[in-house]
C-alpha cells in the first residue's frame, strides 16, 4: 500500500510531538541557566580518554581520530578542546535539539514498538557525510547553535514525565558527546528508563566498552561496506565500525543496523550483497537491517531519490542470503516496513510510517505460530 506525501507528513509530525511546540515546552525550558536558548551557550567538563603530551598539548583518545591538539585548539568534532592542559567536553548538559520521538523513527523495529524515545543532540560529529540529514548542527560547533540547558539528571526527570519508555541519544553523534551520554545513561537506569543509541559507531573499543555497560540498544549506521567509499564519504573509519558491530553483538545490547541506499555510491547489487553477507558472518541472521530511502540533501543534492525498486530488490537480496528481518525505511507504505515471523510468514508487526497497525507478538512470539521474534519487547 502507498500512501500520499501529505498524508505521512501529517501524521509524522503528530507521533514526533516535538517538545519546542508544545506544552511541554514550558515544563522543560520553565527554569533555565542564564544563556540557555541562546547561540553559543556551552556547559563544559573535562573529557574522558585524552593523554598530556606537554603542558600545551594532549592527544584526545575517544575515536579513531585520535587529534593532537593546542590548548585552546577544536578537535575534528568541534566539540572537545583542551584548555589549560587539560582536555574538555563544550557539549555537557546543553543540547542542540530535544524532540519526543516515535522509537520507530530511529528506526527500531525490534525494541518496545509502539514507545515514544525522549531524543536528545548537541551540536559536533567525528564525521563529514556529505549526504547528513542534521547537518545544521552535527557539523557545527557549540558556539554556533542555539543550546538548551539540559543536565544529566534532568533528562532522566524529562523523559519519566513525558511517559517516554526510553532516552535516545541521536540526531548528531552521541559518541561524541560521550560524557554526557554517559552520565545521562547512568541517572536512567536508576529510574528503569531504557537507553538507546543511534550512532556511526566509530569510537575506540575502551570509550566503546564503557558506554556499553549502560545502553539497551544501539541502531548503528553501516554507512558503506567498501573502505574507499566510506571514508571519501564520511571521513570516517570504517575498521572501528565493523568492530563495534561485534563488540556490540557479542556484548548483548540490542543491535539493529541502517544502511542508506545512495544511488551510484551504495545502490549495487555487489554492495548490498557484500554488506547483507558480513552481516549474516560476523553478526548473524537475526539482527534487523534497515535500507533506507536517500534523498537529495546537504553536499549531495546533485543525486536522485533512490528508485523504489532498487530499495525492494535489496531487501530480496538481503533475505536470499539469509537475513531473517529486513526491512524498507523512508517509504511509507511499503511492504518492506512491516515485520514478517521468519517461521510462518505472518506479519507479527504491521507498520505504516511510524504507526503501529497490528502487533501480533505475545511475549515475544508469534501470536500465530508461537515462534519465537528476537528482540527487547517488555
Amino acid at each position: 500500500m502507498e500512501i500520499s506525501r501529505r498524508y505521512f507528513l501529517k501524521t509524522a509530525l503528530l507521533a514526533v510531538g516535538t517538545v519546542l511546540f508544545s506544552p511541554f515546552r514550558r515544563l522543560l525550558f520553565g527554569k533555565k541557566a542564564p544563556g540557555s536558548g541562546e547561540k553559543g551557550f556551552i556547559v563544559k567538563k573535562e573529557a574522558l580518554f585524552w593523554e598530556s603530551l606537554d603542558d600545551e598539548t594532549i592527544r584526545c583518545n575517544l575515536c579513531p581520530q585520535r587529534c593532537t591538539l593546542k590548548n585552546g585548539v577544536r578537535g575534528w568534532c568541534k566539540a572537545r578542546e583542551p584548555q589549560n592542559g587539560k582536555h574538555y567536553s563544550l557539549v555537557y548538559g546543553n543540547p542542540a535539539s530535544i524532540h519526543i520521538d516515535p522509537i520507530e523513527k530511529k528506526p527500531f523495529f525490534h525494541f518496545l514498538p509502539g514507545t515514544g524515545a525522549f531524543s536528545i543532540a548537541t551540536s559536533g560529529c567525528n564525521y563529514r557525510c556529505k549526504n547528513c540529514q542534521n547537518w545544521q548542527i552535527s557539523q557545527f560547533p557549540p558556539d554556533e547553535t542555539i543550546n538548551w540547558y539540559l543536565p544529566p539528571e534532568e533528562v532522566s526527570k524529562q523523559a519519566v514525565e513525558a511517559g517516554c519508555a526510553s532516552i535516545a541519544y541521536t540526531y548528531s553523534e552521541p559518541l561524541i558527546f560521550f560524557e554526557y551520554t554517559l552520565d545521562s545513561s547512568k541517572l536512567a537506569r536508576q529510574k528503569k528508563v531504557r537507553n538507546v543509541v543511534k550512532t556511526n559507531g566509530s569510537i575506540n573499543p575502551e570509550p566503546m566498552a564503557m558506554i556499553l555497560d549502560y545502553l539497551d540498544g544501539a541502531n548503528v549506521d553501516l554507512k558503506f561496506i567498501d573502505p574507499k567509499i566510506h571514508y571519501e564519504v564520511t571521513r570516517g573509519n570504517l575498521k572501528s565500525v565493523l568492530d563495534n558491530l561485534v563488540l556490540i553483538k557479542k556484548r548483548n545490547v540490542w543491535l539493529e543496523i541502517t544502511n542508506l541506499l545512495i544511488p551510484t555510491l551504495s545502490d549495487g547489487e555487489d554492495h548490498i550483497r557484500k554488506l547483507s553477507l558480513w552481516v549474516k558472518t560476523n553478526l548473524g541472521t537475526e539482527v534487523p537491517l534497515h535500507f533506507s530511502r536517500f534523498s537529495p540533501h546537504h553536499l549531495l543534492k546533485n543525486l536522485p531519490p533512490t528508485a523504489v525498486s532498487v530499495l525492494t530488490k535489496a531487501r530480496q537480496i538481503a533475505l536470499a542470503e539469509g537475513l531473517k528481518y529486513v526491512y524498507v525505511g523512508n517509504l511509507p507504505g511499503n511492504d518492506g516496513e512491516h515485520t514478517y515471523c521468519p517461521k510462518c510468514g505472518k506479519i507479527a508487526i504491521k507498520r505504516i510510517g511510524y504507526r503501529i497497525l497490528e502487533n501480533n507478538l505475545k511475549n515475544g512470539a508469534c501470536s500465530f505460530c508461537k515462534a519465537a521474534v528476537p528482540g527487547v519487547w517488555k
